[in-house]
């Protein structure tokens, strides 16, 4: 069974080394293996949230596809595509937005960030912050959803995105009763080489010190190279590798014995002007065949166009059913059409299928506890402590009966049970995806009954 792995590349600048090293190289080589299901994507909706400027945009998309194409992307084993081609993403969008709590997307990072600043220098709170911006969790969650994708590669910094798109995948699911969308798992790449910049930061367009990937040809990485800031060691004074750039961005390309070697050299005494005459050496001899196929590439802008709009129609045979069949569950449906099938009250597990279920303890002098487990062992309640077994005994049987009448209300990081505005029962953390959770397991122990 193949997995399904979504990668989206945000088009508002051109590629560098960094982004190479870091992100192309890596997600390529995936894209590779027999078990893969590879979806890639120009983010040029994401873009505009970021640039206003047309033009950027425009040719960030053409040296961002060219660039992928070039480093060995194979759009015959992998469906590669433009945001802006698929006419689904922003309906399902739409779609998702009108199940999706505004208190979730006021705890997103980014707008978070956007409002902090803004009250840090005395602005109104929402300066400056376009919806889409606030938006944005929801239409990452509609590009990951529309395509069912088990995986996405991410950074740390977006964690919280695809675990946001889950809460809304499980909501959906659980508003319409039926399982709709896959929801997705975080893929974070832990051994992603992260090269430093000219200024031994992390490359980056945010700090300005970037070494081009393709852009400016041999020239430009040279000289971007002989730019990377040095200590003030001369030639022939030992130097120390780990501290160095140099070194860092040579390994990202070399093998061990190749990197074993620069190593001693520096160690050795060689100078910095020669030491980066070497790095430059070593990248281009990767980067030249790459670059030739950019530049032919970037020649032949029809060629990319004719590319994507295959990779489109991929993507479309896969996203325009599952639209079709979202649009019927949720009443937009022709007239005069029959129905979806409406989900009815959750059926009792059958004989020897797992089920949700209660497991009582005594919690040492605190007296007596029970626990709510979902079908597959995670637990979603904890109760409060009783003196008499009988009595959580008791409260167990209320819940069953309740089902999904049970009232729950957050508390900070968690989901309280009241039973008669008695708090009774608290769940391990706060979440649309654990409420969802519970409430299906409530329901399914009062279809026991």
């Amino acid at each position: 069974m193949q997995t399904r792995v979504l990668t989206g590349i945000t088009t508002t600048g051109t590629p560098h080394l960094g982004n190479y090293a870091g992100a192309i190289r890596p997600a390529i080589a995936a894209s590779r293996r027999a078990d893969v299901d590879a979806f890639f994507f120009l983010a040029d909706y994401h873009a505009l949230i970021k640039s206003d400027d047309a033009a950027r945009i425009e040719r960030s998309r053409l040296e961002i596809a060219a660039s992928w194409l070039a480093a060995g992307l194979d759009p015959a084993r992998v469906t590669f595509y433009r945001q802006s081609d698929i006419p689904e993403i922003p309906e399902l969008t739409w779609f998702l937005t009108c199940v999706t709590a505004k208190g979730l997307l006021n705890r997103a990072h980014a707008y978070k960030a956007a409002v902090d600043r803004n009250t840090e220098t005395g602005e109104d709170a929402d300066a400056g912050i376009t919806a889409g911006l606030y938006m944005y969790p929801v239409l990452m969650a509609a590009d990951i959803l529309a395509f069912d994708a088990h995986k996405v590669p991410v950074g740390r910094d977006q964690i919280q995105h695809l675990e946001m798109a889950r809460d809304i995948g499980q909501r959906f699911n659980h508003i319409y009763g039926r399982d709709f969308f896959v929801l997705p798992e975080v893929q974070i790449e832990e051994e992603v080489a992260t090269l430093p910049g000219l200024d031994g930061r992390k490359m980056s367009k945010s700090y300005d010190n970037t070494i081009p990937l393709f852009a400016g040809g041999a020239k430009a990485l040279r000289e971007a190279i002989l730019r990377i800031v040095t200590d003030s060691r001369a030639p022939g004074e030992p130097k120390d590798p780990d501290s160095s750039a140099l070194y860092t961005i040579f390994r990202a390309f070399a093998d061990e014995a190749e990197s074993a070697a620069f190593r001693a050299a520096l160690v050795d005494g060689l100078g910095w002007g020669e030491a980066k005459q070497r790095l430059f050496e070593r990248i281009e001899a990767d980067v030249a065949p790459m670059r030739e196929r950019y530049d032919a590439l970037i020649a032949k802008p029809d060629e990319i166009e004719a590319t994507l709009r295959e990779g489109a129609a991929k993507a479309r045979a896969i996203a325009t059913p599952k639209l079709a069949a979202i649009r019927d569950a949720i009443g937009l449906r022709a007239m005069g059409a029959a129905p979806a099938a409406k989900a009815g009250k959750p059926a009792a597990p059958k004989a020897g299928k797992a089920a949700p279920r209660f497991a009582s303890f005594r919690d040492g002098d605190a007296g007596f506890r029970f626990r709510l487990f979902a079908a597959d062992g995670e637990e979603l309640l904890l109760s409060t402590p009783f003196a008499d077994p009988k009595a959580a005994g008791a409260l167990q049987q209320r819940i069953r009966r309740l089902g999904q009448a049970a009232v729950l209300r957050e508390d900070g990081d968690a989901l309280v049970l009241e039973l008669e505005g008695e708090a009774v029962a608290r769940t391990p953390q706060a979440g649309e995806a654990l409420l969802a959770r519970l409430r299906e397991a409530l329901a399914q122990l009062a279809a026991q009954d």
